[in-house]
């Protein structure tokens, strides 16, 4: 419906029609037109590898040739496990799902029937799938076309859902205390990239670990952007915070649908069938995706991946600062690693409210010169810019003239 299968793709934000694409190469998209993209949306992170990486697609080819689905058990699905058990410790158990929305779904139900309390805390902006507990004040494409929540969902269910700002401990202290023994779980993007991306304050973090050790609440890590974005593992190993329960997805299944979601055994043995609370799924762990995922994982252990695709990155971004200064553009760039946002606002952005501010008719009119200049960034100011080990500095060199350009544009016109 409306042309598209998730409304975040939809340019409705930005102007024009979305493009219809053929294939993907690197760093590389090409319409059905034939126009070529300089692409920094990489399946909304999901291909930090790049588009058509050759060694994920042998793999996927070479498991089709032997079944695309089982329903049954493979060595493939304990590889991947095991390989994301080593590299994240907190996950000490986990389920393979097919969506992030399933992933973080499971986790609130195991959250509520493992501590017996129905509330959840979440933050302002933050999107964590499109489960109904979920969509509220949320980020993405909720926040792209202005909806502040879901018709569809019965007030009773809203109505256990709690919203404080991020980077906000005070605000957590408060919900806490009106709610006593009421919370069941916090749960949180450690780096937010659903309302753009926002920094975590120092503290911040270790302050929700300390509020849920000390209420008896869980703390879930939404890691399905984050998780082996930033470092081998997730943003939890390198903020220094261990939370109970974790989620993941994107990079895990190497561009196929694959999500999971883990943490303390002891927890984790709620699930069916060791434990009472169910969820299942006739693809989850789908042979396919365990393959791309255990490839994915094998490149990304190299040494150094992670140290030259952040290296780039930050001087992809201190360049776009440059230019910011240099044209006198009203805006913020927010960036960890290879994620970055290029916020139309002068203040600086660390929560949702911050980033509602920004100017939207500025940021379409931005993403419409770049477009023009075959460079394809998300169709909305509260989504992120992926760059990926596929961007060649000839790439981003091409991409900051576009920038410029764009710049100038919005300088001679800044209405």
């Amino acid at each position: 419906m409306g042309g598209v299968n998730s409304p975040v793709r939809a340019f409705k934000s930005v102007g024009g029609d979305p493009p219809i694409i053929e294939r993907g190469l690197g760093a590389h998209l090409w319409d059905v037109d034939g126009r070529e993209y300089i692409d920094f949306i990489g399946s909304w992170g999901a291909l930090i590898l790049g588009h058509a990486h050759p060694a994920i697609v042998a793999a996927i080819q070479d498991q089709a040739a032997l079944g695309a689905s089982y329903g049954i058990t493979t060595e493939l699905e304990v590889e991947l496990a095991e390989r994301v058990k080593r590299a994240i410790p907190s996950v000490e158990k986990l389920r393979f799902v097919s969506s992030g929305t399933e992933a973080t779904m499971s986790a609130i139900r195991l959250a509520r029937a493992f501590t017996k309390r129905d509330l959840i805390l979440k933050f302002e902006g933050g999107y964590h799938g499109h489960a109904d507990s979920f969509l509220s004040e949320a980020g993405s494409g909720l926040a792209t076309l202005g909806i502040a929540s879901s018709p569809g969902v019965p007030e009773a269910l809203a109505a256990l859902t709690l919203n404080a700002p991020y980077n906000d401990l005070a605000s957590v202290e408060k919900l806490f205390a009106s709610n006593k023994r009421e919370i069941a779980a916090v749960i949180v993007e450690p780096v937010p990239a659903n309302m753009g991306v926002v920094l975590p304050a120092p503290g911040f973090l270790n302050g929700l670990r300390e509020i849920t050790n000390r209420t008896g609440s869980l703390l879930i890590f939404d890691e399905v952007i984050t998780g082996f974005r930033l470092c081998y593992g997730g943003a939890q190993t390198l903020q220094g915070v261990t939370p109970d329960l974790t989620t993941l997805g994107k990079i895990i299944g190497g561009g196929l649908p694959v999500a999971a979601y883990g943490g303390r055994a002891e927890i984790m043995a709620q699930v069916a069938p060791l434990g009472s609370v169910y969820q299942a799924g006739t693809l989850s762990g789908n042979p396919l995706a365990m393959r791309a995922g255990i490839e994915v994982l094998k490149l990304l252990e190299t040494a150094n991946f992670y140290s030259k695709l952040n290296a780039r990155a930050e001087r992809f971004v201190a360049q776009l600062h440059r230019a910011v200064r240099e044209f006198s553009i009203p805006a913020q760039v927010n960036s960890t690693g290879s994620l970055a946002t290029l916020f139309f606002v002068p203040q600086t952005v660390g929560n949702y409210a911050d980033a509602k501010k920004s100017d939207t008719r500025r940021y379409a009119a931005f993403f419409r010169a770049m477009f023009e200049r075959g460079i394809l960034l998300a169709p909305s100011q509260f989504e992120a810019l992926f760059l990926s080990a596929a961007h060649t500095e000839t790439d981003l060199e091409r991409t900051l003239g576009a920038v410029r350009e764009s710049f100038g544009l919005l300088a001679a016109d800044p209405e």
